[in-house]
C-alpha cells in the first residue's frame, strides 16, 4: 500500500523537512509527498480503492496502536493508497472534511502545519514498526 501524504505549503529546506525525510526513508512500505499552494491547487485524485485520512484539529486522536490497526486493515482489505491530507495554516474547507473516510487529530493543541508533517511521518514510520514487530515501538 502507497502511503501519500499531501500538503499544502512549501516545506523547502528546513529542519522539519529533514525530519520529515529521515522518517519517511526508514519506511519499508512506498511513500509519496505531493505539495501544494497554501491556497489553489488541486489534490491530486485518487488510486482505485483509496482511503483518505484528513488532519484536522476536529479529528479523532488515535493512539500509535490503533493507528497501527487501521493500517493494517486498510493494507490487508485491499486498500491500494492511504492518502494523508495536511492543510494550511487555516485548515481544511469543509468539503474536503466532509468527503474523508477519517478526521484525524494529533490532539487538541494546535500543530504548525510543516511539523504536523514530520509528526505524521514519525507516526507513519511508528505504525509500520509496530506491524513488523520491530523493536522502535515500546508499548507502556
Amino acid at each position: 500500500m502507497l502511503l501519500h501524504i499531501i500538503a499544502r505549503g512549501k516545506i523547502g529546506r528546513s529542519a522539519e523537512a529533514e525530519l520529515t525525510e529521515r522518517y519517511l526513508k526508514r519506511i519499508a512500505w512506498k511513500t509519496r509527498v505531493t505539495e501544494l499552494p497554501d491556497r489553489g491547487g488541486r489534490v491530486p485524485d485518487p488510486a482505485a480503492n483509496a482511503v483518505t485520512i484528513v488532519l484536522d484539529e476536529r479529528g479523532k486522536p488515535l493512539s500509535s496502536v490503533a493507528f497501527a490497526k487501521l493500517l493494517e486493515g486498510w493494507r490487508d482489505t485491499g486498500r491500494r493508497e492511504a492518502r494523508f491530507l495536511i492543510g494550511a495554516a487555516d485548515g481544511h474547507e469543509e468539503q474536503l472534511r466532509d468527503k474523508a473516510d477519517l478526521l484525524m487529530s494529533f490532539g487538541p493543541a494546535t500543530w504548525p502545519h510543516m511539523l504536523a508533517r514530520a509528526m505524521l511521518a514519525e507516526q507513519l514510520f511508528r505504525a509500520v514498526s509496530i506491524l513488523d514487530n520491530h523493536p522502535y515501538h515500546r508499548d507502556g
